[in-house]
């Protein structure tokens, strides 16, 4: 039976700013599966790439005063660097600029041209003169025009104190975030996707299966398959910074028509560097796509996204496994809190294992908010893996050091068949993305080989030299039944994981390692495997993103 091929991706993030601490609850929990997936014996790549068009990039570039095509690729080089950082691990990382996003749109938009789904319609925006641009939502504010609320300085398409929505062109007094100009109306030609034309097919496919997670699916059929679908705008006129649509000179895709799409020439660039067949993984039906998102875009990726591959023939997703949103200390992030932390400014101050394993220990099957609470982190880092699971090395290790295990497995007390028993259980919960139940079942066995230590209190041993023997078989069971939890934990902490292997001279590179005990191998000397969570450090990087906020409002001013 041959294993399975899985393509996975995250969301692509968008090209215009650091990655934060929100971002990476998404990067993590992809990387966390593929990982596992790769340990259990699957061929499991994961995708991603920046996502890099839009007015957003062009602004920003003007704003450097350097090209867009220059602006990307210095946020390309930051993203990448911050995402190693956290030890996120893709087998390709791409951009939706790329030559291989381009072809991949072109296949997609001919496609869509020959089943006579797109159709043209004059669209009136409000257009900035003195910046020569339209107007997107997010570069227009004005007063609500909700009459029960008239709110000042509300952005284009909804507004933050009475939560209601409309249309740019809807709002009191407008003026472009841009200029400081007031806009006026234009009209130009845009192309639309006709869906409705697909809502049997999206009914069917959002309702049937376990494709997505039961409350996205009730969610999408009481809000948007109840009722025809509006058709889909997907062009942009110019001046925009993109691909410029070939069959219509002046009209540019808009962004979140090749962002998706980047998935697929993500893919291909890795295909063209390994030697691969695309079709290997986007049309062969054995082939499995699964998506991970934020549930604020599944509008785009459950409904528009696999319509998109149902027009031009490609694999639809196996499952998009959708999360939440993060929390700081139970508030939305802040900067002038200094919790909307940058990936850069984290990474000068803590351990990313901190944050790979606190997110590991919060994220479930559910879509359900996390919140990172700098208290509970603190106690958890400190109490889980410092206190039992890194405990556990520690107090056997040094007792061992430049000798070997015992040549065979002691008696335990059934603790390692216990530990390895459990290994299907924590699979499972890793293959449903209920990462919280794995840590729970994982640290349970911890908890059952510091209690044995305890008892054998190796310690106590190593003071009588006739009871050398009995000190390496207690050294042995302790280092097993370390060594099983940190394959358990090696999808979310592959630093230990190393770490373990470099310890017992034997690389942690399958699961099925945690069914069968390690013995006779020298065990090196021992090194710190992790510390406590500096409050200091929590500190220093809260106060560091608070004079970030200072520094970045002082530069817009």
């Amino acid at each position: 039976m041959n294993p399975r091929r899985i393509l996975v991706t995250s969301a692509l993030p968008y090209a215009n700013g650091p990655i934060h601490i929100g971002h990476l609850v998404e990067y993590i929990q992809t990387d966390i599966w593929v990982r596992f997936q790769n340990l259990r014996g699957r061929r499991c790549l994961y995708m991603c790439a920046d996502d890099t068009h839009g007015t957003a990039i062009m602004i920003s570039a003007q704003r450097e005063g350097i090209p867009p095509e220059q602006f990307i690729e210095i946020m390309h080089a930051a993203h990448v660097r911050d995402f190693t950082g956290f030890d996120i691990r893709f087998d390709n990382y791409g951009s939706t600029h790329s030559e291989q996003n381009r072809r991949m749109c072109e296949l997609f938009w001919k496609a869509m041209r020959k089943a006579d789904l797109v159709v043209e319609r004059e669209v009136t925006q409000l257009y900035d003169s003195a910046a020569g641009v339209f107007l997107a939502d997010r570069f227009v504010k004005g007063t609500c025009p909700n009459p029960a609320c008239r709110a000042p300085d509300q952005y284009g398409d909804s507004c933050d104190r009475c939560g209601y929505t409309y249309s740019p062109t809807d709002l009191i007094d407008p003026v472009s975030t841009i200029s400081g100009t007031r806009p006026e109306l234009r009209s130009s030609t845009h192309l639309f996707l006709q869906i409705e034309r697909l809502h049997d097919f999206l009914e069917e496919w959002t309702q049937g299966g376990d494709r997505l997670q039961p409350e996205i699916a009730n969610y999408l059929k009481g809000h948007f398959l109840n009722e025809p679908l509006r058709d889909w705008d997907i062009s942009r006129p110019a001046p925009y910074f993109g691909f410029e649509i070939p069959d219509s000179p002046g009209n540019y895709w808009y962004v979140w028509f090749d962002a998706p799409i980047g998935y697929v020439g993500s893919t291909l660039q890795w295909c063209e560097r390994s030697g691969e067949k695309l079709e290997d993984w986007w049309w062969n039906p054995e082939s499995e796509i699964h998506h991970f998102i934020g549930k604020d875009i599944t509008y785009f990726h459950c409904l528009f996204w696999p319509a998109m591959l149902k027009i031009a023939g490609l694999n639809l997703p196996k499952k998009i496994h959708i999360h939440g949103f993060l929390t700081v200390n139970g508030e939305k992030m802040s900067k002038s809190k200094g919790t909307l932390i940058r990936a850069e400014t984290y990474l000068k101050h803590l351990d990313p294992s901190y944050l790979r394993y606190y997110y590991a220990s919060k994220l479930s099957s559910r879509v359900e908010d996390i919140d990172l609470n700098f208290e509970e982190f603190a106690v958890k880092i400190n109490s889980d893996l410092v206190g039992n699971v890194v405990n556990l090395a520690s107090r056997t290790a040094r007792f061992l050091e430049g000798e070997p295990l015992s040549a065979r497995y002691p008696e335990d007390g059934g603790l390692f068949a216990q530990a390895a028993a459990d290994g299907e259980a924590i699979a499972e919960a890793y293959e449903s993305c209920d990462y919280g139940r794995a840590i729970r079942i994982i640290l349970a066995a911890g908890d059952r080989a510091n209690r044995f230590i305890e008892q054998a209190a190796p310690w106590n041993l190593k003071k009588d030299p006739a009871r050398r023997e009995a000190l390496r078989d207690a050294c042995t069971i302790g280092l097993n039944l370390f060594r099983q939890i940190a394959v358990y934990l090696a999808p979310v902490l592959p630093r230990l994981a190393e770490q373990t292997g470099r310890l017992l001279n034997d690389p942690i590179v399958s699961w099925n390692q945690a069914e069968v005990p390690l013995t006779g191998r020298r065990v090196e000397k021992y090194t710190h495997l992790m510390t406590r969570v500096p409050k200091e450090g929590i500190e220093a990087m809260t106060a560091e993103s608070r004079e970030g906020d200072a520094a970045d409002a002082a530069a817009s001013a």
